[in-house]
Order: structure tokens, then C-alpha cells, then sequence
């Protein structure tokens, strides 16, 4: 499906709810599976949500995740663990081009028993489940923190609980941190310190219901929108000032793009207060994003739109994610008529003096990419291809796009 979006002066004040974090629900739905007591509110209603629980209630042997990155990291260590249980483990074309093997060796040391189908270190992967009593496990941690993530989740239901050594600088560490404080909020007993990670076991939770918060990283397109508006104000619903979410660092890196976050009864209140100078550096230096690489598409976009440069570090594992995404924001960026420099772990964008108008934009299949180039509309005409893809993570964007005054049209 192609989407034309039409050039508009500037977008309606508006409150809008967006769905629960996909990061959140995707932990929880694991945990709800091992301790079935869990209630969970505000679920995502995003694809790679609803195929985790369906990849859960699944009783045959071979589940399908298509493109859910997440699910197939998390359902390795669910499945390896749950004795009795055979599963083969698959997803798309692309899946099988994501490496896995990180979490693969560290499970079979613990002593899983899991088997490579086609390409060594890919998926799809055959996993005999099996009662796990070794309790120490060392990886490398500057790869994705998911695997990481995978294997704490299981661990308050092993029988002697584990010890996770992580090897070198620790990627993303906010969602290790959320993960954790999730596990605390069932119960379980842990720690993450000196790059140890230790959880103890737990047999019942204490928990009943838990409620999640929505996606900050769907938050994201509207900080961009907000920025790239003469004088918008948004608010969105629902969100927490102590969040457990990485990407809630989006109030502080767009509060210089001219954009003050105000945090009031569960929402936060999203301001167009000021304007940054064209052809400057957005951000006066080298904005780190190793804690929060989900957020870089929006930002990059949002300074080539502003006509600012920028430089953006700490984003190796956007290689490896639905597509290689500095690769693609370089490709996309330059179609409109700017200039991106990459390395493996650092994007620069130069400051674009003006934006090309009717470009289709690819997505490559991956949902951040459509809607990280939507809010340009509010600079350019633009069509947005395969824009169905955002259902990955965000079903209502486009109807909400619309309910900002957007005019859309199926191209």
C-alpha cells in the first residue's frame, strides 16, 4: 500500500492515546506464560505483540514469527526451558538473516538443547526444551541486550535461578534495566551491578495486575511533528515521568529541537516553544544513542527536516534490525536531497537547505522507517511505500496522522 501525504501549513492540537509499549508488553506476556497469575492492562496491540501471544498459546510444533525480532529472541530462552516441549523456532526471509547464535551458545552452556536447521547462527532453530539446573552463564553484551533480556526473563523459573556475566560495554541498558524492574515488580528477587546480572528463583508471584505504559518510542513521531510545526501542541496519554522505557530520553534530546515536554495526570503535554537556527548542529556535539538506537531514524529525520546537521553515535545494532537502518536512512535521506555519512556505529547528516518534493520513500519492511519520514509532510509532499508495515508496532498511526489534519491518500 502506498500513501501520498500531502503538504500541510500545520497540524491541529489534538490529545491523542497510544498504545502500551510493545518493549513492556512483550516482556510481560513472557512473564505472564510462566506465572499464569499475571493480569496485564494497556497491552500493545501491535503485530509483534499479538504474534507473541499467539506464538504462547501455540500447541504445535512449529511456531512463525515473521518479522518480530523481539519474539524470536524472547521465545528461544521460553522455549528452550519449557521441559517436554519440542519447537521449531522460524520467522521471514529476513528473520533468518538476523543472528541468534549469541543467546544459542550462551543457553547451550547453561545445557539447552538447540539445533541450527539452516545457516549456523541463524534461524530457524529446533529447540528440545529441558529442565535447566546450571545457574552461571557469560556473554557478550554489545550486541543487542535482547538476548540478555531473553534470558533473564526465564530465570526466576529455573530451578537454581543465574548468574549473567556480560562481557565488554553493555548495549542498551535501559531495557536491561526494564526488564529487571519488571521482574522485581512479579517478585523476583535480582540484580544488575558491576556487570553481573543476578536473579533468584521464584516459584509464585506476587503480582496480580500490571498495567503498561505506552510506547515512548511511538512518542517519537510526534516530538518530530511538534519540532517541525510552527506552534503545535500535542498531548499523549499514557505516560510516566519515571519511566522504565530508554526512549524517554526524548524529552531532554528535543527540548533541543525547540520542543518542552510537560508530564501532568498520566500525560505528557508535547510544546513547540522555540526554533533552532538552520545550518547549525542540532545537538553541539556527538549525541550518544547506544541506550535508546530505536529513536535514531525519528531524530535524523527531524534535523534534515529543521536544516540542521547532526552526528549520532552508538548505533551498531541498527544493522541488524528489520533492516540495515543506516543504510536505508542514508539511501531515503538522500533521495530528498541530503547528505549522510556512516560508519557501523555513527551517522552524520550535513544541514540540507531545501527538501525535494514527491519522493516515495521505501520502507524496506521496516515500521520505523515509514513513520520516522511521515512528519516531513509538514515540509513536502511525499508518498510513503508499503505504509502498511507500521501495524509492526503502531496500528493507529496513519488514523492518527489523519486526526492531525494530515491528508492521506492511498496512491
Amino acid at each position: 500500500m502506498k500513501l501520498a501525504l500531502k503538504k500541510i501549513a500545520d497540524i491541529s492540537n489534538e490529545n491523542l492515546q497510544i498504545t502500551g509499549s510493545k518493549s513492556e508488553a512483550n516482556r510481560l506476556l513472557i512473564l505472564q506464560a510462566l506465572y499464569a497469575k499475571i493480569k496485564i492492562e494497556n497491552l500493545s496491540n501491535s503485530d509483534d505483540s499479538q504474534v507473541m501471544q499467539e506464538a504462547i498459546a501455540s500447541t504445535v510444533e512449529e511456531v512463525d514469527i515473521h518479522h518480530a525480532g523481539t519474539a524470536m529472541r524472547f521465545l528461544t530462552s521460553y522455549f528452550a526451558t519449557r521441559q517436554g516441549r519440542k519447537t521449531l523456532l522460524t520467522g521471514s526471509e529476513r528473520m533468518h538473516q538476523r543472528p541468534i547464535k549469541i543467546l544459542v551458545d550462551a543457553l547451550r552452556d547453561l545445557g539447552a538443547d538447540i539445533s541450527y536447521e539452516k545457516e549456523e547462527g541463524y534461524p530457524p532453530i529446533l529447540l528440545n526444551g529441558k529442565k535447566i539446573t546450571k545457574n552461571e552463564v557469560s556473554l557478550q553484551a554489545n550486541v543487542s541486550s535482547q538476548y540478555i533480556s531473553s534470558l533473564m526473563l526465564v530465570a526466576p523459573t529455573l530451578e537454581n535461578g543465574l548468574k549473567i556475566k556480560l562481557e565488554g560495554k553493555v548495549t542498551s541498558v535501559p531495557y536491561i534495566k526494564m526488564t529487571l524492574s519488571l521482574l522485581k515488580e512479579i517478585g523476583a528477587a535480582g540484580s544488575f551491578e558491576n556487570n553481573v546480572i543476578t536473579i533468584k528463583p521464584l516459584k509464585e508471584t506476587t503480582a496480580d495486575t500490571i498495567v503498561v505504559e505506552s510506547d515512548w518510542s511511538s512518542a517519537s513521531y510526534f516530538y518530530s511533528l511538534v519540532a517541525l510545526s510552527k506552534s503545535a501542541k500535542i498531548t499523549l496519554g499514557s505516560y510516566k515521568e519515571a519511566s522504565y522505557q530508554g526512549d524517554s530520553s526524548l524529552a531532554e534530546i528535543y527540548s533541543h529541537l525547540g520542543v518542552t515536554t510537560t508530564y501532568a495526570n498520566n500525560t505528557i503535554i508535547l510544546e513547540k516553544t522555540g526554533n533552532v537556527a538552520k545550518g547549525t548542529d542540532a545537538f553541539k556535539g556527538v549525541l550518544d544513542l547506544a541506550n535508546s538506537p530505536d529513536i535514531a531514524q525519528t531524530i535524523a529525520v527531524t534535523c534534515f527536516g529543521l536544516g540542521l546537521s547532526c552526528h549520532m553515535a552508538g548505533l551498531h545494532t541498527l544493522k541488524i534490525k528489520e533492516t540495515d537502518r543506516l543504510e536505508a536512512l542514508k539511501t531515503e535521506i538522500e533521495k530528498l536531497g541530503g547528505s549522510v555519512h556512516i560508519t557501523d556505529t555513527d551517522l552524520k547528516l550535513e544541514a540540507a537547505s531545501t527538501i525535494k518534493a514527491n519522493i516515495a520513500i521505501d520502507t524496506y519492511q521496516d515500521h520505523r522507517m515509514a513513520m520516522a519520514f511521515a512528519p516531513l509532510a509538514l515540509r513536502t509532499d511525499l508518498v510513503i511505500n508499503e505504509a502498511e508495515v507500521v501495524s509492526k508496532s503502531y496500528p493507529d498511526f496513519w488514523k492518527d496522522m489523519k486526526q492531525l489534519g494530515f491528508q492521506i491518500e492511498e496512491n
